[in-house]
């Protein structure tokens, strides 16, 4: 069954991948339909306007012939969804005076009708009705991809979480239609899971969905690519919901060993695997530290037993978080930054983590949030006002 689901999702990713324009046949309430262009556009959105590449060309020659395939295809999955002109242009980035002119000659470009349903298509509004859970805890997993696909990573993750529902006699439902958040829908479900999703996946309209099912009491879990994005065009996702920004990781190699450390012993979610394990994986760092935006640090890296660096980047932390819980007013948050290998999937401490994280974010654990604070299930001393009160 497994196997089949697996053949299925991976065959779902891969056909899904199309030119972002055939998408849509209707411009719809996407993030930045009706934004000026500039070097903080999204790079897709400069590649499928000629005119838009032709500035850049007359303004920084060179400069596009710099960026690699993926930055420049306009077929979503796409990287260059999640980078702008100014964060892919690295070493061959111009002056300061250069990039005015960009973007003094970029923000005269009209933006047509056509130019606003380019922009909307790798946004979809498929209200296809989901499967309505039997029992509780319920999962929904959602796989929407507009940015880097990492096919195996998200099948492996699929599978894991699939199992964890299974032994743990979970509901659980997949997904990759972003039409599917809607308040109707999400109100059957403890937790949604973010399986590695990369790339700006909501319309406005299902962004304010998913804020209000998360702040009035929802759960959300996310592992890896999830929180893993070079460039982020939702503030609130990144900044409040994971609580940090991806600065990079390692490479050569990309894959390291490293010692991952239980931080908080009291901490029911890893309690049981103090005081550590080593495990190999592509290790994240982040800018600001999650620590300092008031997470609760459940695992961290030993950074003296990998070299945090991808060529001459310092990506030390000195203190470094790879795995913490938030709490968003009355709604739970975890997140691990562990996860792009698929054979971490099956690892068999990271699975123990992603069991009780995801249970504590479904609602099943010893602590809960009020409006941003995580207190002792005891402590709450009259419900919350919430689709998704303590139960």
């Amino acid at each position: 069954m497994h196997v089949i689901r697996l053949i299925a999702l991976i065959l779902t990713l891969a056909t899904a991948s199309m030119p972002a324009a055939a998408h849509a046949a209707r411009a719809i309430d996407c993030p930045l339909r009706d934004q000026p262009y500039s070097s903080r556009s999204p790079l897709i959105d400069l590649m499928m306007k000629p005119e838009a590449t032709a500035v850049i060309e007359r303004d920084a020659p060179g400069l596009i012939a710099h960026f690699w395939a993926g930055e420049k295809s306009v077929t979503v999955p796409s990287f260059g969804s999640i980078v702008t002109l100014r964060s892919a242009a690295g070493p061959a980035a111009p002056s300061e005076a250069v990039w005015a002119v960009i973007d003094r000659d970029l923000g005269r470009l009209p933006v047509t009708a056509a130019d606003k349903q380019a922009r909307c298509a790798r946004y979809d509004q498929d209200t296809a009705p989901l499967a309505v859970p039997t029992h509780h805890p319920a999962m929904l997993v959602f796989e929407k991809m507009t940015g880097f696909l990492d096919a195996p990573s998200v099948a492996a993750a699929h599978a894991a979480l699939f199992g964890i529902a299974q032994r743990k006699g979970w509901s659980i439902v997949a997904t990759d239609r972003a039409g599917a958040i809607t308040p109707a829908n999400l109100r059957h479900f403890d937790v949604v899971i973010w399986n590695n999703v990369s790339g700006d996946a909501l319309t406005l309209s299902q962004r304010r969905a998913f804020r209000s099912y998360v702040e009035q009491g929802g759960g959300f879990a996310a592992v890896h690519g999830a929180g893993g994005d070079p460039v982020y065009f939702w503030d609130w996702y990144v900044d409040t919901l994971i609580g940090a920004r991806f600065i990079g990781h390692p490479m050569g190699p990309q894959f390291q060993e490293a010692r991952v450390m239980v931080t908080d012993p009291t901490s029911p979610i890893v309690r049981d695997l103090a005081p550590g394990w080593t495990m190999t994986d592509e290790w994240y760092s982040f800018r600001p530290s999650p620590r300092d935006s008031g997470s609760h640090i459940l695992l961290s890296l030993d950074e003296a037993t990998y070299s945090p660096r991808s060529g001459d980047r310092d990506l030390r932390m000195g203190y470094h978080p790879i795995a913490w819980t938030r709490c968003v007013g009355n709604g739970r948050s975890f997140f691990s930054a562990i996860g792009h290998r698929p054979e971490g999937y099956s690892e068999p401490h990271y699975v123990r983590v992603l069991e009780a994280g995801i249970a504590w974010a479904a609602g099943d654990g010893a602590t809960r949030c009020a409006r941003g604070r995580e207190i002792a299930r005891a402590r709450i001393s009259r419900p919350i006002r919430s689709a998704h009160s303590d139960r």
